[in-house]
């Protein structure tokens, strides 16, 4: 008897390990850590549990741009992961990046897996398709620019705390207010030119680049310093020598001085949402970004930041096969809603927005739901679809150190959007060059 249990569980134990070398392995590459990574972790656990073919294997690489170097040194190396997460700005370097990336599209229709691209948020989309409406990566983790807004600062400087400026002049009152009533900080911002120029050109309907922003060729030219571009970086330069803006750093420096209490209003990515209800001791309100309203049917929408999921290519048809499956389990409703509410990323299907709705959670949580509504207000146009430039993540640095010379006083705001442009077209030429 005992040795036939012994028999009968070493069957057991063979069957196991069969089952699970069978399973087919998956590499996952991202960017995301902190509370962020420990929630991608949990998607893939949780896809895992889902069923017995495949195993999903996350790796964090650093950073965006560490992310996207990593993949790239892969690649060159013929040790590539599956999926990568690429930063919106290296969309037009995967894109480029000929014969290391399986198109989203082509993953979907060879596995046989249901794909409707129009499910899709069309302005989320839209950043990662061709012309054609292929899509290329697969919308992952999406945001857009809001405002936020410290209720309590409000009231101590005798101002309505249910005020939500809708236009920058309507800021400006609340801001000289502000900073008459004591607060010495009224306004910052977060990942300035992503806002202040990249967004505030297609919140207006303007072109940042020739070609569509670049969608229609990589022979593009930026063209960010035009009327409005010159007229709202002056006026936050005049802001900066009155007190009334104040710089906090390139990336999201300003977030910390804002869940504080030290400035009254931010603009900010809205996935930065949750940071500000778990960390911010006062009662705060997200609305949406302020417009010029001399600007011709304006607003129009705002564009996404974030990162998408590419295929990479090199790898045999029963891992894409599994590829498809992860990707068709991210996409799900249920997924996307809990990713969305989690993190305050947009929703980047239509179901997952009517899901939440019907959960109650915008209901419970007043300004979730801003940002998809400013994002699908209106259909986007050439000069608000996206922004798909080579060398993208070097144009944003130039105008980094362009704009800190205007906070600082040394340029005038047309002088340093024009050296800006002039020295972001070197960069595209560069990147045309290495790309034909």
């Amino acid at each position: 008897m005992y040795f036939r249990a012994l028999i009968s569980a070493a069957t057991a134990l063979t069957a196991m390990v069969g089952a699970a070398q069978a399973q087919t392995e998956i590499q996952f590459w991202h960017a995301m850590t902190g509370r962020l990574g420990e929630l991608v972790d949990k998607q893939i656990s949780d896809f895992n549990a889902s069923q017995s073919d495949y195993t999903v294997i996350g790796n964090y690489k650093g950073n965006y741009s560490e992310a996207l170097n990593a993949g790239i040194a892969a690649f060159r190396a013929g040790e590539q992961p599956h999926i990568l997460q690429v930063f919106e700005v290296g969309t037009a370097t995967m894109m480029a990046a000929k014969g290391a990336i399986k198109p989203v599209y082509e993953v979907m229709e060879e596995s046989k897996e249901p794909f409707d691209p129009s499910a899709y948020l069309a302005p989320v989309a839209g950043y990662y398709t061709t012309a054609e409406g292929q899509m290329l990566s697969l919308p992952y983790n999406s945001s857009t620019p809001v405002l936020y807004i410290n209720k309590d600062a409000l009231k101590a400087a005798g101002i309505d705390p249910e005020t939500k400026p809708a236009t920058w002049p309507e800021v400006e009152e609340i801001l000289v207010k502000l900073k008459e009533s004591g607060n010495a900080c009224p306004l910052t911002t977060a990942w300035q030119s992503w806002i202040h120029l990249e967004n505030l050109s297609a919140y207006h309907n303007k072109p940042f680049a020739t070609k569509s922003n670049g969608f229609e060729g990589i022979d593009t030219e930026l063209v960010f310093n035009g009327d409005l571009q010159v007229k709202h970086i002056s006026k936050l330069a005049e802001w900066v020598k009155d007190g009334l803006f104040s710089y906090s750093g390139r990336r999201n420096e300003g977030g910390a001085r804002f869940r504080s209490g030290e400035c009254a209003m931010f603009t900010e990515s809205s996935a930065g949402y949750a940071g500000v209800k778990a960390e911010a001791q006062f009662d705060f309100a997200v609305t949406n970004l302020p417009y010029w309203p001399d600007q011709e049917d304006a607003p129009f929408n705002t564009i996404i930041g974030g990162a998408s999921l590419w295929v990479m290519s090199g790898h045999d048809a029963p891992e894409y096969a599994g590829v498809a499956k992860f990707l068709t389990y991210l996409s799900s409703a249920e997924v996307q809603a809990q990713w969305h509410q989690d993190t305050g990323y947009l929703p980047i299907t239509l179901s997952a927005y009517d899901l939440t709705k019907q959960q109650g959670f915008y209901d419970k949580n007043p300004g979730t739901d801003v940002a998809i509504l400013q994002m699908t207000g209106k259909a986007p146009t050439a000069n608000s679809k996206g922004i798909r430039l080579g060398n993208f993540d070097q144009i944003r640095t130039v105008i980094d150190e362009e704009l800190e010379a205007v906070w600082q006083g040394q340029k005038d705001a047309k002088t340093a959007l024009d050296e800006a442009v002039s020295r972001g077209n070197d960069l595209l030429r560069r990147f045309e060059q290495s790309a034909r």
